[in-house]
């Protein structure tokens, strides 16, 4: 018989980005409780150093075990670089982490050249090095630390004249060098998928890591058997912040359309 347990799944990000993979955590676990952590007042992360990370990681996944997290996915891709084997050897519950899809990217594409584009702490984490030289060694791999976009999308100027100008320095040499897959290697990259697609050809293919970290984290409830049975009609989220939530309700209310009709027991919680 397979164990209940409607405890929450907690996620935790440097801001508003984890909540790309929040909605896909939704779609794939319509029954699930979750409980989501935002560090705004530290963010953003990709410049900061490991071990600053890590203190800051350790400190929200208390917070969220107090919460009663029974599985922990940490949707920040800085933050999993520097701080998810220290989890993970800390703690009893599962932790699930981002990864650069370059494993994808690296196999689909017929051009032989990708681009990434991601935060400086995600291209020195372990996991980036890792997959690199296992998949992308035959690959030419186009890569580009997206500095300022965090900022952009934590005041709400995804969209903006400002994201496009700058992603536009960013991605034109990726273009240049004939990439055919662009991998979003930070969560709050997602959102700029409007703007990045009015930029680059149709050819791209924008790879979005958060439905593969969706099916992971299923996969590893299911596996420790942590997956609520219960029948829900609808899903609890409450938020958490180290600052005001003010990007989150506009993201959660403007943006994330597919779950924002299901937030009706949506929980504000501005100071902790």
């Amino acid at each position: 018989m397979i164990k209940s347990n409607c405890n929450p799944i907690g996620i935790f990000d440097s801001g508003a980005g984890g909540l790309s993979v929040l909605s896909e955590l939704v779609k794939k676990m319509p029954n699930e409780r979750f409980v989501y952590f935002a560090d705004t007042l530290h963010c953003p992360y990709g410049s900061k150093p490991a071990d600053k990370i890590i203190k800051l990681s350790d400190n929200i996944t208390k917070l969220l075990i107090s919460k009663g997290a029974k599985l922990i996915v940490v949707a920040c891709n800085t933050a999993t670089a520097a701080s998810i084997d220290y989890l993970r050897s800390n703690y009893s519950i599962p932790f699930i982490g981002m990864e650069p899809a370059i494993k994808p990217a690296s196999l689909n594409t017929k051009t032989k050249s990708i681009g990434v584009l991601a935060t400086a702490g995600t291209f020195k984490g372990r996991l980036y090095i890792e997959t690199s030289k296992k998949y992308a060694s035959n690959v030419n791999v186009c890569y580009q630390v997206g500095e300022g976009l965090v900022e952009l999308v934590e005041t709400g100027k995804a969209n903006s004249p400002e994201a496009e100008e700058l992603l536009h320095r960013y991605v034109d040499s990726m273009i240049d060098c004939d990439i055919d897959h662009l991998v979003l290697g930070c969560t709050h990259y997602p959102f700029l998928i409007p703007t990045l697609k009015k930029i680059i050809p149709d050819t791209i293919n924008i790879v979005n890591p958060a439905p593969a970290v969706a099916a992971q984290a299923y996969r590893v409830a299911k596996s420790n058997n942590l997956l609520c049975n219960q029948l829900s009609t609808q899903t609890r989220i409450d938020f958490y912040s180290s600052a005001k939530l003010d990007i989150i309700k506009q993201l959660v209310n403007n943006e994330i359309k597919p779950f924002a009709s299901i937030l009706d027991s949506y929980t504000e919680n501005l100071s902790l």
